[in-house]
């Protein structure tokens, strides 16, 4: 499928119509398709190409080390999960999947909003941690653009999330989706599911797999072209906006037989805010044809709900 492609430049460099122009495709494209492809989205190509290569490493690691960053009691909000740990929320097949999260860092000379585990600290590669802290920094200036440009789109003031996602909550996930070694019981790596936070920005896959369900209710592949990046709507941006920006439903599916011994890797940024952000539906989002579908949560409440449904907290 051909998603719409945008380009950041034009908001983050742009003139006050670009600007405008760009906040308009973004939001309709949100509106239509809940996935867009990012042109000149700011995340340097060596970052990415070192970040990757990293990662493949640590995953080559023996599992007995690995193990040792799985740490107990962190819902896997960070460090390592072994394979089969997490499943779709609705489905109890576990996906096929192993993954290392790094969540926020807070600065010396900074007050966190609210306590957040401590980042897992991996030893045997001796550039990971700093990488994670690049890559995440670089995820979240992004990021922060693109909901600067949502926010205006829904007459919310440009600067609406800044104070919300200012040293929130945010994940940044490397997936390793292991070589397929026996015939599968299912054709899908990650079942069909929705992202829990705001937005998710993903850069580079390794592999195609991704698949979107259309409107038409149809399984369409979608990859990124060259310097581009993936970014879907979640469902607390979509509880937000009384399902007027819409969280697509996506999945991973499995490589044909003929690569059933290659990797996939696959690296996304979950956005989230600090957790007392309200996620109640915004007023200008209720109108008589589209009533008010949600409850209001905080996006802590909904995190949590959203944890122990999909397996990882208890």
């Amino acid at each position: 499928m051909n998603i719409p492609v945008v380009d950041l430049s034009l908001y983050t460099n742009g003139t006050d119509a670009q600007k405008v122009q760009f906040s308009n495709e973004l939001g309709k494209a949100f509106e239509e398709v809940g996935f867009v492809a990012v042109r000149n989205h700011g995340i340097d190509q060596q970052l990415i190409d070192r970040v990757y290569a990293t990662v493949k490493a640590f995953f080559e690691l023996p599992s007995d080390v690995k193990n040792k960053y799985e740490i107990a009691g962190l819902a896997g909000q960070r460090g390592y999960t072994s394979f089969g740990k997490e499943h779709a929320k609705g489905s109890d097949a576990p996906d096929l999947k192993e993954f290392f999260q790094y969540g926020q860092t807070v600065a010396t000379h900074e007050t966190a909003p609210e306590s957040y585990p401590a980042n897992v600290m991996v030893d045997e590669i001796s550039d990971f941690n700093q990488l994670f802290l690049s890559t995440y920094r670089a995820f979240e200036q992004s990021g922060s653009a693109l909901l600067s440009a949502i926010a205006s789109y829904l007459n919310l003031g440009h600067d609406y999330f800044t104070e919300h996602i200012h040293l929130g909550n945010s994940i940044l996930r490397a997936i390793h989706y292991p070589p397929i070694t026996s015939e599968p019981k299912s054709a899908i790596r990650a079942e069909q599911h929705e992202d829990i936070n705001l937005i998710t920005l993903l850069v580079g896959a390794s592999a195609e797999g991704l698949e979107i369900l259309s409107k038409q209710n149809e399984w369409l592949p979608i990859q990124a072209g060259d310097g581009e990046i993936v970014v879907n709507v979640g469902d607390m941006l979509q509880r937000l906006t009384n399902d007027r920006l819409k969280s697509t439903t996506h999945r991973v599916v499995n490589p044909p037989r003929e690569k059933w011994h290659t990797s996939r890797y696959s690296l996304p940024f979950f956005l989230h805010p600090k957790s007392n952000m309200s996620l109640a539906c915004l007023d200008s989002c209720i109108t008589a044809t589209n009533p008010k579908k949600y409850e209001d949560y905080s996006a802590g409440q909904y995190l949590d709900e959203r944890l122990r449904e999909i397996g990882l907290k208890k």
